[in-house]
This record gives structure tokens, sequence and C-alpha cells, in this order.
């Protein structure tokens, strides 16, 4: 999915959670999550221990167009080190655990993120590598655990997967936008005097080829009639457009009349 405005990428959002990968074992990987944390504005990347070293050529080619994330990422030996500076942990796991702590989906976690960084608290997430997962001798610097709710008969998700559905989860903590919107494309909402005009311009057309047939009934047509198109989310381009095959209707429409 393409829109990126590059111009935007500055300055748009205050401090983010440290994504720390444990241990990851292709560049590929690296770089995707790279990706997939500035698609929603995640920033700040640990490594610890990357099987084939780092720098990663093939970290850096699977990154284009979030390079800055790589160039700020900080490598270490173990997880204790990733993690000392930080002032809460969360570790990312699919299956349970020995350990006693909280479980916390995506979206719980990253709010409790937002609101410790809020408060000037520095917050790491911890993602295992590829094949196995974390180990407990990982997860126990964490405070917390996230638990992405999976299909359990196919729980193991990809490293950037797993980043991307929790960057996400940071960014729409933060975000104002509508769960859903409408675009007008160049038009307007009708107004309600409108729907009435155009309302009663299909009863006149309706009347005059006989279709209020039998005439007990209606009332309750003409009021079915009004009422489907007030319900309607009509726009004023659809007013118009319905009046001109209403007109179009009536001049060329063959002549009948509904007995049945």
């Amino acid at each position: 999915m393409s829109g990126t405005d590059h111009g935007a990428d500055e300055g748009w959002q205050g401090p983010t959670p440290a994504f720390i990968l444990v241990n990851p074992q292709m560049g590929e990987n690296i770089g995707a999550a790279a990706r997939a944390m500035w698609n929603f504005g995640v920033d700040r990347m640990r490594l610890v221990k990357p099987r084939d070293g780092w720098p990663n050529q093939k970290a850096i080619a699977m990154a284009s167009g979030a390079g800055r994330v790589l160039d700020a990422v900080k490598v270490t030996e173990t997880t204790a080190e990733a993690v000392a500076d930080l002032n809460f942990v969360f570790a990312t796991t699919a299956r349970n655990r020995d350990l006693t702590k909280a479980v916390m989906t995506p979206e719980r976690a990253m709010a409790h993120a937002r609101e410790l960084i809020s408060q000037g608290q520095k917050v790491g997430v911890l993602f295992g590598p590829e094949r196995a997962g974390l180990q407990n001798e990982d997860i126990v610097h964490a405070n917390a655990l996230i638990s992405i709710p999976v299909n359990p008969a196919f729980a193991s998700l990809n490293l950037a997967q797993c980043v991307l559905l929790t960057a996400y989860e940071w960014r729409r903590q933060m975000d104002e936008q509508p769960a859903e919107v409408t675009a007008m494309a160049g038009t307007r909402f009708a107004e309600t005097i409108e729907v009435q005009k155009l309302s009663e311009k299909l009863e006149g057309r309706l009347d005059k080829i006989g279709f209020f047939w039998p005439e007990q009934k209606r009332v309750s047509m003409v009021e079915n009639i009004w009422n489907m198109l007030s319900r309607l989310p009509l726009t004023d381009a659809d007013v118009r457009t319905l009046h001109g095959i209403f007109k179009a209707l009536a001049t060329k429409g063959p002549k009948t009349t509904y007995k049945d």
C-alpha cells in the first residue's frame, strides 16, 4: 500500500517504546521489522546478538524507506544489557509460561506503554527469534507479557508480523481518526427538504401510472417510499441523479398500470 508523504516524517509524535529483537536470525526479518515499526512511527530498535552479525546488508535492503530505524540501532550481547536503562519491559509470547506475570493484549499493553512514557518512563518490548520465540531467561527481565490472540491451532507469527501488530496498537492509541468516515468526492449530504421534494416527485410519477393500488393501501405504500428515501444517506448528487431518472422514466418509459 502506497501513499507515503516524505515531508511528514519529522516530529509527528513524541518518544516511543524501544522494540528489542532478541537473537534475530535473518537480516531480511530485521529489515521487515524496521519497515513495520516506521509504518506506525516507532523508531527505536535494539538488537540482542543478531545471528548474522551487524550491520547486515540484507536488513538494510529490506528496510527500504525505513533506514532511519536501522541507522539508530543499538546492539547488545545480552537481553539484560538491552533492557538495562528501561523502566518497564513487555515480552511478547504465544505460549503459557511458568512465570507469574500480568498478561496483556497488544491494545492494553500499548495503552499502558503510552501512559508510562507520558510520565517520563522508558519502555521496551521484547520480541523473540523467528524459530523458537523468547526463552524464560529473556522473559524474566520483563514486567508484563503481551499475548496476541491468534488461532491456537497455528499460533506462530513471523517476527515482522508480531512487530507490526504491536506497533499498530501503539500508533492507534494516539490516533484520533474516526473509525469510519464517508469520502464525499466533491459533494455533500442532501438536506431533508431535498429528499422530501424527491419523494413528492416520485409519488406524483407513480400516481400517474396507477401504482398505488388498491386505494386503501395508498397511505402505507407512500409512507414506505418516503421512509426508504429518508433512511438512505443520499447526497445532493444522488438526489439530482434520481430526479433525472424519474423524469426520463416518465417521458420515455412504457405506460403501464399496476393492477397486480
